[in-house]
């Protein structure tokens, strides 16, 4: 018998300073079995960092020629491809040929991801977009998840402040360099 999706249920407060984004969002958002808690948390805060016009999860694994997270436009086009975690760079090069955005988030060793790619052929590497999740904090955030849960998130310079209840929590979105 086949595992089913655990769905959570996310109703967050949005305050993105850098970007003038202040949303109330209420997200029903699937984790596979296959897929960490870390995986889904990194795939919320992507979203969050990411959130526009037209943004929308991927069906997930059931998928996999979909990004995590696209952003498309009316005619369904992907403008923005919204990668999670370590793809690799067969992915990335087919993803910069899908959409003239590319951005990944990892949630994983940001200096081995890059290693990884260090002289692999991407079509338009040096427009990929590359950032890594303070790693504490998504664990912290790993350590309150509940199946609904209620956040306030607010982003200001790439530093996340995120309230659940009486904690709050902080933590950095860096940009990654790529080697060449």
């Amino acid at each position: 018998m086949a595992l089913q999706a655990t769905v959570y249920n996310f109703d967050i407060e949005l305050t993105d300073h850098d970007r003038g984004v202040y949303e109330s969002l209420a997200l029903r958002v699937a984790r596979h079995p296959s897929e960490s808690e870390e995986f889904l948390i990194a795939r919320v805060l992507a979203y969050l960092l990411e959130y526009a016009e037209g943004i929308a999860f991927s069906r997930g694994v059931s998928d996999p020629d979909e990004p995590s997270i696209g952003i498309r436009d009316l005619t369904g086009a992907i403008n923005t491809w919204i990668d999670i975690g370590t793809p690799d760079s067969a992915r990335l090069h087919k993803a910069s040929k899908s959409a003239g955005r590319v951005v990944v988030y990892t949630h994983k060793d940001p200096r081995a991801f890059l290693d990884r790619l260090t002289g692999e052929k991407i079509h338009r590497a040096e427009a990929l977009e590359l950032y890594g999740i303070d790693r504490a904090l998504v664990g912290a955030l790993v350590a309150r998840l509940d199946r609904r849960v209620a956040w306030s998130v607010s982003v200001s310079d790439r530093e996340l402040y995120v309230s659940i209840g009486a904690d709050n929590l902080t933590g950095r979105v860096v940009r990654l360099q790529r080697g060449r």
